[in-house]
């Protein structure tokens, strides 16, 4: 739940302050990526601090080595959190990770089934509806560079 938190909060953080004026935040896609970014880096530093023992026993015992996978998409999420800051790697960003977030779903999956978490965040409609919203969030940013690029 805190992931859909951050999310929300920054993009509507960011949203608000271009609405006053802040003219690099107006268009609705770099506030969605800064709210993005702001959820990509607290996830993938949770791979390394905190929840890296969980983030692993999220793992399908059918995948082998699983703190490399941990480790591994923890670097992902951070590249590309960064990635998403800039304008030239954006839309690469927000690809790459649509295409981790739908990676990864089975491990939610996985974790929901096996009550891996807790309370809420066990539940497997809450966590798919969270994932279709990030993964809503992440494609939003592609399709709005692809349409204002066909346009140009």
């Amino acid at each position: 739940m805190a992931p859909l938190v951050i999310l929300v909060a920054v993009t509507l953080a960011l949203l608000t302050a271009g609405a006053l004026g802040v003219q690099r935040l107006r268009p609705w896609p770099v506030a969605v990526r800064g709210g993005l970014a702001a959820m990509f880096t607290a996830t993938g530093i949770s791979h390394f601090v905190g929840m890296r023992d969980v983030l692993i026993s999220m793992v399908p015992p059918e995948v082998p080595a699983p703190g490399f996978w941990v480790t591994a998409t923890g670097v992902l999420e951070l590249a590309g959190a960064a990635g998403l800051l800039w304008n030239r790697t954006a839309v690469w960003a927000a690809g790459c990770l649509s295409a981790l977030l739908v990676a990864l779903f089975p491990a939610n999956v996985y974790a929901a089934r096996n009550h891996v978490l807790t309370a809420w965040d066990d539940q497997l409609w809450p966590r798919t509806v969270m994932q279709i919203l990030f993964l809503a969030a992440t494609l939003g940013v592609v399709v709005h560079h692809l349409k204002h690029r066909a346009r140009v």
